[in-house]
């Protein structure tokens, strides 16, 4: 080093390799001519610490400080999800991973927050099958979807769950089908329009079951599953993993859920084919994204850690306790299944013409 401070107060020539730092970096050429004045010399002197400065905290081990899960409102899948995760990456990386809720306009200003976020990888945004509907459903995201973030890893999936109040008499969806078509009028409610659950029970009422039914919208999950039980719906459509408790415990009555198989935490409740209603499946995902700028290093290291949590025993328990499957897997299929995702809603949005009211 004294060496190179020797060399930049002469006249000589002097190049300075950065492979020294970093490995299959190209060199930097720092040249101090006769010519030059001592101010010249001393900007060389700055650049170069301020690239060792920058080498030095590219070198840091990601993460070396708190990660921010961002995600939507308390309770929701994503928000369930995450939490779990988030907990076990902490363990491992003896790092906190704080989760944030970020609700309003369904998922819209969780994903806006981290579209537009360093992409540093300490701000990760954790969200559902939301992510694939809500393009359809807003005019102006305040994001590119392709553009803005990076689809990074699969956590887990579970199916939506349509329920009935035990007081309505209601005990399958052959029994809601036969009631609207006999001309009683019923009400169905969801956590709110252009939510998953809103969306699949508007295609399966509507459009496959060709029935008049009522949509009542509600401020979220909670509201939702205590409008049901009171009995202020006769039917709900709603996330699998809160439902689950109130099936087991009766005071829900499971109908279908919208997988293709039977969900292990509630085997007993069919699935929509098996009720007689095929075309149609929702499996309701959760999943990691990264702003775009996001180094691939760190996005592999996300990933890898996550499948590594995916895989321990407990974790997989814990999830199928409230309705969920692991996924985990590979960021290509990932974000294969987004774009599939994003194909399916559109599809669905404009054939039962959902708005955001």
């Amino acid at each position: 080093m004294l060496d190179f401070f020797e060399h930049l107060r002469s006249d000589k020539t002097l190049v300075f390799h950065l492979n020294h730092f970093r490995p299959l970096t190209p060199s930097i050429r720092c040249v101090s001519r006769p010519h030059h004045n001592r101010f010249h010399r001393l900007w060389n002197l700055i650049f170069v610490f301020a690239m060792m400065l920058s080498f030095q905290a590219s070198a840091q081990p990601y993460p070396s400080r708190p990660v921010k899960f961002v995600t939507a409102s308390t309770g929701s899948p994503q928000d369930v999800v995450g939490r779990l995760f988030a907990q076990k990456l902490a363990e491992s990386w003896g790092q906190p991973v704080v989760v944030e809720n970020r609700a309003g306009a369904g998922p819209l200003l969780s994903i806006q927050a981290v579209a537009k976020a360093s992409g540093d990888g300490y701000t990760v945004l954790v969200s559902s099958t939301a992510f694939a509907v809500t393009p359809y459903l807003y005019q102006n995201l305040g994001y590119d979807v392709d553009r803005d973030l990076i689809p990074v890893v699969l956590l887990a999936t579970a199916p939506n769950v349509i329920v009935a109040n035990p007081s309505s008499g209601i005990r399958s969806l052959k029994d809601v089908i036969d009631r609207a078509r006999q001309g009683k009028k019923l009400q169905y409610g969801s956590p709110g329009f252009g939510t998953t659950p809103q969306l699949s029970a508007e295609y399966l009422f509507k459009v496959l079951g060709k029935i008049d039914i009522t949509h009542v919208p509600y401020k979220g999950i909670p509201p939702l599953m205590q409008a049901a039980i009171a009995g202020e719906v006769e039917v709900a459509s709603a996330a699998l993993p809160p439902a689950v408790p109130l099936i087991k415990s009766g005071r829900l009555i499971g109908l279908a859920v919208t997988s293709a198989s039977r969900n292990s935490a509630i085997p007993e409740v069919p699935t929509i084919a098996e009720a007689g209603f095929t075309g149609f499946e929702d499996d309701s995902w959760v999943g990691l994204w990264v702003p775009a700028s996001t180094p691939v290093v760190v996005i592999n290291r996300l990933r890898e850690e996550v499948n590594k949590i995916a895989a321990q025993q407990d974790m997989r328990d814990r999830l199928r306790n409230v309705g969920f499957e692991v996924a985990a897997g590979s960021t290509e299929s990932f974000s294969a299944l987004v774009q599939k995702e994003l194909r399916k809603w559109a599809k669905v949005v404009k054939e039962t013409g959902a708005k955001v009211e």
